[in-house]
C-alpha cells in the first residue's frame, strides 16, 4: 500500500535550518511529481513546493522562495525539503504528497516549530 513517511522536523531558532525527508513506498516513485505542504494551527493547508518526477520542474510558494529547496533522490524513493533562514511564520506541520497519484495519500506529517 502507499505510504508517505515524513521526518526531520523539530524546534529551531529563527534563522536556523532544517532538512525534511519524505520516504515513499507502494507506488512507482519515479513516475510522479511530489509536493510539500504545510498546515499551521487554525489555517488551511498550503502548498510549499513542487518537484516533477524527473526533478526538472520545481516551483515554490512566494513565501519560501530563496529560503527553501526541494529535491528528490529517485533511487531512494525520497523527497527532501531543505529549509534555511527559518521564520516563526514557518511554524507548521509539514506533509508530503504525490498530487497526481490516484487516491489521496498523506503521511502523519512532521512538526516544525520556529521559536526563540
Amino acid at each position: 500500500q502507499v505510504q508517505l513517511v515524513e521526518s526531520g522536523g523539530g524546534l529551531v531558532q529563527p534563522g536556523g535550518s532544517l532538512r525534511l525527508s519524505c520516504a515513499a513506498s507502494g507506488f512507482t516513485f519515479t513516475s510522479y511529481g511530489m509536493r510539500w505542504y504545510r498546515q499551521a494551527p487554525g489555517k488551511e493547508r498550503e502548498l510549499v513546493a513542487h518537484i516533477s518526477s524527473g526533478g526538472g520542474i520545481i516551483r515554490y510558494a512566494d513565501s519560501v522562495k530563496g529560503r527553501f529547496t526541494i529535491s528528490r533522490d529517485n533511487p531512494k524513493n525520497t523527497v527532501y525539503l531543505q529549509m534555511n533562514s527559518l521564520k516563526p511564520e514557518d511554524t507548521a506541520v509539514y506533509y508530503c504528497n504525490a498530487p497526481f497519484l490516484p487516491g489521496d495519500y498523506w503521511g502523519q506529517g512532521t512538526q516544525v516549530t520556529v521559536s526563540s
